[in-house]
C-alpha cells in the first residue's frame, strides 16, 4: 500500500503524544451519550470504535490489514498491523500510555500531539468507552520488539501492563465482551451488520485488507474485503446490488487537496435510470448520516455546473427555467469522502460534519473537475442532461398537479379526507393516526379508538408503487393523496416536518401477504417522498395478534406461532383457538385491547440504520427487475418468520 503524504503522520509515535483532557466519568451511567443507545445499534457501535482506531493507523500510512473475529460467547477480537499503542509512561498520570488510552476519557494521540494528522476517532473516547461498557477487555500490543498485555473489567484495571517478552510483529489486538448489565436487550452480534460496515471501510481505504470471521459456529461465515478502486468500486458495487441500469458505463471520479494541505476531498458518481438519488458522505472514514458541509458544497456545485453547461450549449433555451438540485441529482449515486485534520462533528456519534472550509474545497473541486469532464465527454453529458430534463418536466407536471389538487380542495371546501376520523387533540406530541387497510377494519378501529388522541384513516385496495413513478404521478392518486392531506406536511421538495399533524403514524394491515404488500407500498412511499418521517422515528407498524385462545371465558392472544404453542401447552386441553385472517374479524373492543391500547399494544418503530441498504432493498423489491427480486427473496426467505400464505 502506498503511503499518502497528505495524511501521513510523523514517524514518531510515543507516550509524549498521548494527551489527557479529563477523567473517565459517568460512561456506565449514561452510555447513550457516547454510543447513541444500549440496544443493537450501540452494541455494534463498540466494534466500530475499535475498528476506527485501527483504520486511523491505515490513514496515517502504518497499517494495511485489520482482522475482526466474532468469538464464541459473542466476544469480539480486533487485530491490526499498525504501530501498536505506545506503552511508555505518560507524564501527567504516571501510567503506561496504553493504560491511559483505555481508562481515561478524552485521552489519545488525536489532540494535536502529532500521532495522527487525520483520524476518525477524533474525540479520543472510543477505546475508553468500549472498555467502560465491556464485561472485560484485553489488549495486546506489539511495540518495539516486545509483546505487552493488560486486562480490564468494566473499565477498571485488573492487571498491570505485563511485558510478555520479545516479538517480531507490530500492531494492536483488542478483545472484549459487551457487558450484559449495560446491553440488557442483547449482546449478540449480527454478522450482516458488521459485514456492511467493514465492507464500507474497505471501500473508503483503497488497498487495506479487512477480514471478518464468525467463529461462533463451525460453519460460520467469513469475508475478506479489499478494493483497490476505492470509492469508485463503492459506487459500482451499490449500483450493481440495486440492479439498476447505468446511464454511462464509467464512474466519474475526481479528488483534490486544499491549499493549506490540511484536507482532501474525493468524489465518485454515476447516473442510473432510477428516479431516486443516493448520496453517501464520509468524513475521516466516518459515515456522516446527517450530511454536513461536504454534501452542501457538492450539491451547490453540481447544480451550478450543470446549469452553466446547459446554458453554454443551448440545452436550456433563453426562456427555460434553470434545472433544480433535485433535477440534476435524479438517479445519481454518489460517494463523497473527505479527510480533515481538525474535523468538527456534531456529536460523538459523528452524524454531521461542520467544517466550513470543506464546503469551499468540495465546491471548487466539483466546479473545476466536473466542468472539464462534461466538456471532454459530450455523449455522457447529453445522456445526463436528457435524464435531468425529464426530471424537470416531471417536476413541472407535479407542480401543476399540486395546484390542481389545491384548487379542487378549495372548491370542495374539504381540507381533510372524507374517510378520516380525526382526533380531538391538536398536539402532535400526543396524537397518532392509524392508516388501516380496508373499510371493515377501519370501522372496528373507529369504534375502538380513544377519540382524544387517535385518528383513523381507512384505505382500500392496492396503492401506487412509487418506486416506479415520479412525484407527478403521486398528485391526484386516490390512494395516496388522502394520506398526504391527512398528515399535513406535504411531499417532496415541499415537505415540512413542522406541519405534521400526528406524532405517530401507525400502519395497521392484515397479517397476510396482501397486508405485507400494503405495508411495503406505504413504507416505500414514506421513504421516497417523506423520508424525514422515517428518519425522525414517526412511522410505526402495528402488530395485531395472529390467534385468540379462549379458556374458561377468558381470552388470551398470541402474536406468533411460538406464543400460540406456549399457551396451548400451558392450557393442555379445554380451550378454543381462533386464527385471525384479517383485522376485520376483530370487534372494536378486541382491536383496542390487542393493537391500539398504548398500555398493552406491541408496535415496531421503523428505523433506517443503513441508508444504502434500505435504498438497495426498496429498489430490488419494488423495482422493475424480476431476477434480482427473486434472488433477494431466495437469499432472505430463511429469516422470515410467521409467513402466512
Amino acid at each position: 500500500m502506498e503511503l499518502n503524504e497528505i495524511t501521513r503522520a510523523q514517524q514518531e509515535y510515543d507516550e509524549s503524544q498521548i494527551q489527557v483532557l479529563e477523567g473517565l466519568e459517568a460512561v456506565r451511567k449514561r452510555p447513550g451519550m457516547y454510543i447513541s443507545s444500549t440496544g443493537p445499534r450501540g452494541l455494534h457501535h463498540l466494534v466500530y470504535e475499535i475498528v476506527d482506531n485501527a483504520i486511523d493507523e491505515a490513514l496515517a500510512g502504518y497499517c494495511d490489514r485489520v482482522d475482526v473475529e466474532i468469538l464464541p460467547g459473542d466476544v469480539i477480537e480486533v487485530r491490526d498491523n499498525g504501530r501498536g499503542i505506545p506503552v511508555g509512561i505518560e507524564h501527567k498520570t504516571g501510567l503506561p500510555a496504553v493504560t491511559v488510552v483505555y481508562t481515561v476519557l478524552h485521552a489519545g494521540g488525536k489532540f494535536g500531539g502529532g500521532g495522527y494528522k487525520v483520524s476518525g476517532g477524533l474525540h479520543g473516547v472510543g477505546a475508553s468507552v468500549v472498555n467502560a461498557l465491556s464485561e472485560y477487555l484485553e489488549v495486546e500490543v506489539q511495540n518495539g520488539g516486545r509483546l505487552y498485555y493488560q486486562r480490564f473489567e468494566r473499565g477498571n484495571v485488573v492487571t498491570d501492563l505485563i511485558d510478555k517478552g520479545p516479538t517480531e510483529g507490530h500492531g494492536t489486538t483488542v478483545r472484549f465482551k459487551a457487558d450484559p448489565e449495560i446491553f440488557k436487550e442483547s449482546t449478540v452480534y449480527e454478522y450482516a451488520t458488521l459485514q456492511t460496515r467493514l465492507r464500507e471501510q474497505a471501500f473508503l481505504n483503497a488497498g487495506v485488507h479487512i477480514c471478518l470471521t464468525d467463529l461462533r459456529t463451525e460453519d460460520g461465515q467469513s469475508d475478506s474485503f479489499c478494493y483497490h478502486g476505492g470509492i469508485s468500486s463503492f459506487v459500482e458495487y451499490i449500483n450493481k446490488k440495486k440492479a439498476v441500469e447505468v446511464i454511462h458505463p464509467d464512474i466519474i471520479h475526481f479528488s483534490g487537496v486544499a491549499a493549506d494541505n490540511n484536507s482532501t476531498a474525493e468524489i465518485a458518481m454515476q447516473y442510473t435510470d432510477s428516479y431516486n438519488e443516493l448520496m453517501l458522505s464520509f468524513a475521516n472514514n466516518i459515515h456522516t448520516v446527517d450530511g454536513g458541509t461536504h454534501e452542501e458544497g457538492f450539491k451547490r456545485a453540481l447544480t451550478r455546473v450543470m446549469n452553466d453547461y446547459a446554458r453554454k450549449y443551448n440545452i436550456l433555451k433563453e426562456n427555460d427555467k434553470n434545472l433544480s438540485g433535485d433535477d440534476v441529482r435524479e438517479g445519481l449515486t454518489v460517494v463523497i469522502s473527505v479527510k480533515v485534520k481538525d474535523a468538527q462533528f456534531e456529536s460523538q456519534t459523528k452524524g454531521k460534519l461542520g467544517n466550513t472550509e470543506i464546503a469551499s474545497l468540495v465546491n471548487s473541486l466539483v466546479g473545476e473537475k466536473l466542468s472539464v469532464y462534461l466538456e471532454e465527454n459530450p455523449a455522457v453529458a447529453r445522456a445526463i442532461f436528457d435524464k435531468a430534463l425529464a426530471a424537470s418536466r416531471a417536476r413541472e407536471a407535479a407542480r401543476k398537479a399540486r395546484e390542481l389538487v389545491r384548487r379542487k380542495s378549495a372548491l370542495e371546501n374539504a381540507a381533510l379526507p372524507g374517510k378520516l376520523a380525526d382526533c380531538q387533540s391538536r398536539n402532535p406530541d400526543e396524537t397518532e393516526i392509524y392508516i388501516v387497510e380496508g373499510d371493515s377494519a377501519g370501522g372496528s378501529a373507529k369504534g375502538g379508538r380513544d377519540r382524544k388522541f387517535q385518528a383513523i384513516l381507512p384505505l382500500w385496495g392496492k396503492m401506487l408503487n412509487v418506486e416506479k413513478a415520479r412525484l407527478d404521478k403521486v398528485y391526484g392518486n386516490e390512494k395516496l393523496m388522502p394520506v398526504v392531506t391527512a398528515l399535513g406536511c406535504g411531499i417532496g421538495e415541499e415537505f415540512d416536518l413542522t406541519k405534521l399533524r400526528y406524532g405517530k403514524i401507525i400502519i395497521m394491515a392484515d397479517a397476510d401477504v396482501d397486508g405485507s404488500h400494503i405495508r411495503t407500498l406505504l413504507l416505500t412511499f414514506f421513504y421516497r417522498f417523506m423520508k424525514p418521517l422515517v428518519e425522525e422515528g414517526h412511522v410505526f407498524l402495528a402488530q395485531p395478534p395472529l390467534y385468540r385462545i379462549t379458556k374458561g371465558g377468558k381470552h388470551h392472544y398470541a402474536y406468533s406461532d411460538q406464543e400460540r404453542d406456549k399457551l396451548m401447552d400451558q392450557f393442555g386441553s379445554g380451550y378454543e383457538i381462533q386464527r385471525y385472517k384479517g383485522l376485520g374479524e376483530m370487534d372494536s373492543e378486541q382491536l383496542w385491547e390487542t393493537t391500539m391500547n398504548p398500555e398493552t399494544r406491541i408496535m415496531l418503530q421503523v428505523e433506517v440504520e443503513d441508508a444504502a441498504a434500505a435504498d438497495e432493498a426498496l429498489t430490488v423489491l419494488m423495482g422493475d427487475k424480476v431476477e434480482p427480486r427473486r434472488e433477494f427473496i431466495e437469499k432472505n426467505a430463511r429469516y422470515v418468520q410467521n409467513l402466512d400464505i
